[in-house]
């Protein structure tokens, strides 16, 4: 049960899109496609990966290993990874830690059922 949000561990699965960190939420976000991450003013996009899962809807960040949320609702969860990202780097930073870059990509493939 996901008892409100809380971070967690998260198996990727079908949703894909990426999401601008809290400094840059005016920006659009690139949509679902084989579009890198990319620096913006003030600001770096990084791939999130979505799902649903039974209960709620978990993310993660590919490029940020260990940066996850998980929320009620795919809007909190959008949320709440924009702050993780954002909280992640910091702390990279604090720690004298390198920063990495965005690199993962994200392409959406129609399969004929079977």
């Amino acid at each position: 049960m996901l008892p409100g949000s809380q971070a967690g561990v998260i198996r990727p699965r079908i949703s894909q899109e990426t999401v601008t960190t809290a400094k840059n939420r005016g920006a659009r976000s690139a949509p679902a496609g084989d579009r890198r991450g990319r620096r913006l003013r003030g600001g770096i996009k990084y791939l999130v990966v979505i799902e649903k899962g039974r209960k709620g809807w978990g993310a993660h960040v590919p490029d940020l290993p260990g940066c996850i949320a998980a929320a009620r609702t795919r809007a909190e969860v959008v949320k709440l990874i924009a702050e993780a990202i954002e909280f992640h780097i910091d702390g990279l930073k604090q720690a004298g830690e390198r920063v990495p870059a965005p690199r993962s990509e994200a392409k959406l493939v129609d399969v004929a059922a079977a």
